[in-house]
């Protein structure tokens, strides 16, 4: 007979290690599991493979408590037994940023390389949802196969489980997909009428999906011990199904069949993320907000701020402390694995995420001045005060600084290299307890008060590099007045802004002529969803700050002028109250939009005090543009999404899991254009919005999401079982303060020509000042060699591609570079200036192994296609 197909049953184990439970509850369990899956390989030789997850951090769990187990280890992943890798930990793909991807396979990979070859398999069974740039980042490792679950509907191109899959840039990966999810295999019964009840109809399902009639049996679960009568269960299988082939393989045996039948594929391309057949929670982006903006902050301070720092430290002969960053790296990657950076944990789970984005955050700042002390302490003149000012952009930069310095003095001057006076603003000054500096001057009985200045000033800095001023105390310094008072509440070059009757902004754009009104009104209503899915109530009940009271306040300063705008709401204080229509809890919403000399941004920073529950609250910015569709960077690149998703009309007649609400993800910025003009919103963690609107559209920018439930039934957008379980976490209504920042950017012209991308990250990438004075408690030696006053490394051009990392090579030293074209469907040119003589400049793959012999780039003088990165590696002279 001729087998109508051949079933691959792998053992396997999903390993959450936190989510309803702590790290510590699963790695109970792992040292357990682990036993018994090590000792079963080791002794039983028909029982061929075990796949421990995909992800190096099982292995680095266990080790912690069980090192003795190492050899054992590596002795089963070198007879191809125990397959590990290729992640570190399993990530999210729709929040967190390219280099995060990166740099959790770069981890995930050298930790394999202790014991063996890596699982070379995109394997991600339970992410909620695909970045279209995976297969890009996965060619970069070498990785030419996927597997995964959820986010795929035939609305993509096809129906079958196999197909190609490509990124913008034509980077392709074969892809396997698990229609029924990674546990349909998990505890088998061994009885006929258990497994036909069981099997039956998944096999009519699988089968009837597989070009090559080659289907997944995968033997595991979430946290689920190795069944030890899988061999039981496999006769009974071939017994009561003769029909079929029932074999115990691994999944690369399945591609190499799928392989073998690449003609018949289709090929797809973009992301997926249709909740149509599995939930991809697409509003879990905005759950628990206070963590994905921590989140979000550290992924900038490492890779914008300390990565390129180290560098520059590093070429002038300083130490690049690799162990330092991979620590704080695998502080936040832990908690980059779906459950976690979703947000759909337990209180307490959720409290040791924000403690490890604490901790990397600690690390980060703490690394970062080090760097910054280093280079300044070996300058000349090294007693003397000064202030460094450190630009981590690879373009010069014109800035408006807001920094501190301290010293013993009530007045002082500012200096360039040339003796010149430069222009301060003091916008605060304070006395300092001298052992707050150095506890040695009080040892020694000196009491003299140290002052501290908030201090601001106008600076040109050299591109990817820092400038160096002198200050000189007791002397009287150029102090600039405050900015002058115009008609409008605030006023510069491109902007004039006035604020309506209600606390809403109306602002000119002095360019284009366009006005945007009634911006920055702040929208709540409600939340019946979990911290999986927003979902609105029955009785929906939305308000503004529009129909409640407000105060506003105007500061000017050097070059700045702010405006605080204060808000007070009475709303619902939950959904009961919002059925009854009843307003006893609060949101105080504290609003300061920064205008500043010359500068096309208009910058936005929220402070909210949360008195309520089960309720959600954006922020509206309205356009005068009417779009179809809506522009988004992703890793790597962009997207155009549509303004509308077509399937919300048909959703439930067609039976999807969960509503396809057009609320999209972004990382860094999201654009609305009509013509020539447009305007972009940049964000740090605020990474879900929508375009609301019928004729001129409206962005709504998530700002907080509070609900009360793990997980929760029947909700109006996700009907049917919870998601996750019916669990009380209070800790995610959010109540009391949460600070949000973002910024505005109005241009004419194409994204790329107008280098939106570049703005956003150098708005992400603030500049770095380091106030260098003779008195310092943690002592340091000196080095032997002293460091310029000023230097700048590189220059790249500040539109067409981007940097996205400046480090040290990892193996060698060199200069990892990579840059990439965030323009989804054209290409770009860049040409890199260095100030170092170069050696010799190779393109490396994203584990920065070097190319083929011979493969030499022209200092980086390359075309990139859409949404591409490519990765060289400089030997400096």
């Amino acid at each position: 007979m001729k087998a109508v197909s051949r079933v691959h049953i792998t053992p396997h184990m999903h390993w959450d290690r936190e989510w309803y439970f702590t790290t510590e509850a699963s790695r109970i369990l792992l040292v357990n599991n682990m036993e018994e899956i090590l000792t079963r390989l080791e002794q039983d030789e028909e029982y061929k493979y075990y796949v421990l997850d995909g992800q190096t951090a099982v292995l680095e769990d266990y080790f912690a408590v069980m090192p003795e187990s190492r050899p054992r280890v590596k002795q089963l992943v070198e007879a191809g037994k125990l397959i590990i890798g290729p992640w570190y930990t399993q990530t999210d793909t729709t929040i967190v940023s390219g280099e995060s991807i990166v740099r959790n396979l770069m981890y995930g990979i050298r930790d394999c390389m202790a014991f063996g070859e890596p699982m070379k398999i995109g394997y991600l069974p339970d992410s909620f949802g695909m970045s279209g740039q995976l297969p890009h980042i996965y060619n970069g490792f070498g990785i030419t196969r996927t597997m995964f679950w959820r986010g795929c509907s035939e609305r993509h191109g096809t129906d079958k489980t196999e197909f190609l899959w490509q990124s913008a840039d034509g980077s392709e990966v074969t892809a396997q997909v698990l229609p029924l999810g990674y546990a349909i295999g998990k505890y088998l019964p061994e009885d006929e009428a258990g497994l036909r009840k069981r099997l039956d109809s998944y096999f009519d399902v699988l089968e009837k999906a597989s070009v090559t009639k080659n289907i997944m049996l995968p033997n595991g679960h979430d946290q689920m011990p190795l069944q030890q009568n899988i061999f039981a269960v496999m006769d009974k299988l071939r017994e009561i199904y003769p029909q079929r082939q029932f074999v115990m393989s691994r999944f690369e045996e399945v591609f190499e069949q799928i392989d073998a039948h690449r003609n018949e594929l289709a090929t797809l391309k973009g992301e997926f993320i249709d909740g149509k057949y599995m939930r991809v929670h697409r509003t879990i982006g905005s759950t628990r907000m206070d963590i994905k903006i921590i989140h979000a902050r550290i992924e900038n301070k490492i890779v914008n701020i300390l990565e390129p720092l180290a560098t520059l430290a590093w070429t002038l002969g300083f130490e690049y402390h690799h162990g330092l960053l991979e620590k704080m790296w695998k502080e936040i990657l832990k908690n980059h694995a779906h459950d976690s950076i979703g947000c759909c944990c337990s209180d307490k789970v959720h409290r040791e995420i924000m403690s490890r984005f604490v901790l990397a955050e600690d690390m980060a700042d703490n690394l970062t001045h080090f760097y910054m002390r280093k280079i300044t302490d070996n300058m000349p003149q090294t007693d003397n005060d000064k202030l460094v000012m450190f630009n981590l952009m690879p373009w010069p930069r014109e800035e408006v600084i807001n920094t501190t310095i301290r010293l013993r003095a009530s007045q002082f001057r500012l200096l360039d290299d040339k003796g010149n006076s430069i222009p301060y603003f003091i916008r605060c000054a304070r006395e300092l307890d001298p052992g707050l500096i150095d506890r040695q001057i009080v040892h020694y009985g000196n009491y003299e008060p140290f002052m501290e200045f908030d201090i601001q000033i106008e600076a040109i800095l050299p591109s990817m590099g820092y400038r160096t001023l002198y200050i000189e105390p007791h002397a009287s310094g150029k102090q600039v007045p405050t900015v002058k008072n115009t008609e409008a509440l605030l006023e510069n070059a491109f902007w004039q802004v006035e604020i309506n009757r209600d606390g809403t902004l109306r602002l000119f754009d002095k360019e284009s002529g366009l006005i945007y009104d009634r911006v920055l009104e702040i929208e709540e209503s409600s939340d019946d969803g979990d911290e999986y899915d927003y979902s609105p109530s029955r009785e929906e009940w939305r308000l503004t700050t529009a129909q409640g009271e407000h105060e506003v306040e105007v500061v000017h300063e050097g070059w700045q002028s702010r405006a605080v705008i204060r808000h007070r709401m009475a709303i619902p204080a939950n959904l009961s109250e919002r059925s009854a229509r009843q307003q006893n809890g609060y949101l105080g919403a504290e609003v300061v939009i920064t205008l500043s000399q010359n500068n096309r941004r208009i910058d936005v920073e929220v402070r909210l005090d949360n008195q309520a529950d089960d309720h959600r609250v954006r922020v509206l910015i309205p356009t005068p543009f009417n779009p179809d569709t809506v522009l988004a960077d992703t890793q790597f690149g962009s997207l155009t999404r549509p303004v509308n998703d077509e399937a919300m009309a048909n959703w439930q007649t067609e039976g999807w899991k969960e509503a396809p609400l057009p609320v999209w993800n972004l990382l860094n910025y999201v654009v609305l254009q009509e013509k020539r003009n447009g305007l972009a919103l940049f964000t740090e963690g605020l990474r879900e919005f929508e375009v609301i609107g019928d004729d001129k559209k409206t962005f709504a920018l998530t700002l907080l999401r509070g609900v009360g439930l793990l997980g929760k039934e029947d909700l109006l957008l996700r009907p049917g079982r919870p998601s996750g379980i019916k669990m009380p976490v209070p800790d995610s209504q959010l109540r009391g303060s949460l600070n949000c920042r973002f910024s505005l950017f109005s241009f004419n012209g194409s994204p790329e020509n107008t280098g939106v991308a570049h703005q956003a990250k150098s708005w992400l990438t603030p500049v770095q000042c380091y106030n260098k004075i003779p008195w310092d408690a943690m002592k340091l030696n000196r080095a032997t060699f002293t460091t310029p006053d000023s230097y700048s490394l590189l220059t790249l051009s500040p539109t067409g591609c981007l940097l996205s990392a400046l480090k040290k090579a990892e193996d060698r030293d060199e200069l990892i570079i990579r840059v990439f074209n965030p323009s989804e469907s054209g290409t770009c040119d860049v040409t890199l200036s260095m100030s170092r003589a170069i050696k010799r400049c190779c393109e490396t793959d994203m584990n920065e192994r070097l190319q083929a012999e011979g493969h030499e780039a022209k200092c980086i003088t390359e075309v990139f296609r859409p949404s591409q990165s490519r990765t060289f590696s400089i030997w400096l002279d």
